[in-house]
């Protein structure tokens, strides 16, 4: 039976994955700073879900990590899908404080978090950290310049990490997940999104991505093709591109 926590699982791509992973048989501890939905795949698997009201922008946040972690009795998979992202062209500055407090620091805290914890605890048994980037970390991106600047950070930081791992004799996989567009709250209803999926298709792919230690894994494989024609084009060029997202 695996041992699966996930950050960010009240809505979206995270909560299909935790109802997924509960349904199939896994030990999950579930945490979002809202846990209605989550209390209710509870109610669903009493015996197998674990719920805690994680805030990752807050100080307490890698206490109450390490105690979900106790509450399903370890961690084999740690699976980050928490992330806030908007249009911004106006920099907002309240916008801009809140993408990297989620995105960049919370994120970077709870990952150092569980590398720790599996440098202590998975000299047999490996362990697995797997993040939700984005496709939106390949170049920086006008509309939206913190969300996309801290897509990129979180690539880098994953990469650092496996980089320490294999320096340190650490028994963990990394897993870096980057969707496209994915019709989840994040996005603008009003918009016709190219190569949109929905969460039901996403989610599966993901997980088995997940399952199967994907290094890294674009969802789908279109956007990995997009983001190799992406990675090649010029600073010069790409300032005259315009993205929506």
């Amino acid at each position: 039976m695996k041992k699966i926590v996930i950050i960010g699982a009240s809505s979206g791509l995270g909560l299909r994955m935790a109802t997924d992973f509960a349904r199939v048989g896994c030990r999950v501890g579930l945490a979002a700073r809202r846990t209605d939905t989550l209390e209710e795949i509870k109610a669903l698997y009493p015996d197998r879900v674990a719920v805690s009201c994680i805030d990752v922008r807050a100080t307490d946040s890698v206490k109450k990590f390490y105690d979900l972690i106790e509450l399903i009795d370890g961690m084999d998979i740690l699976i980050y899908a928490s992330g806030v992202g908007f249009q911004d062209p106006e920099l907002n500055d309240s916008k801009i404080r809140d993408i990297v407090d989620t995105n960049c620091t919370g994120f970077a805290r709870i990952l150092a978090a569980a590398y720790r914890y599996y440098r202590e605890t998975a000299n047999v048994r490996p362990g697995q950290i797997a993040a939700i980037t984005s496709i939106a970390g390949t170049k920086g991106i006008g509309l939206a310049a913190a969300y996309s600047a801290s897509k990129r950070f979180q690539r880098n930081f994953i990469d650092a990490l496996e980089q320490l791992a294999y320096t340190q004799q650490v028994n963990v996989k990394f897993t870096d997940i980057r969707p496209g567009f994915v019709r989840t709250p994040f996005l603008n209803p009003a918009i016709e999104y190219p190569m949109i999926l929905s969460v039901n298709k996403a989610a599966p792919l993901i997980e088995t991505a997940i399952l199967r230690k994907r290094r890294v894994a674009y969802i789908d494989s279109r956007w990995g093709v997009v983001n190799g024609l992406w990675s090649l084009v010029p600073q010069a060029v790409w300032k005259h591109v315009s993205l929506d997202i």
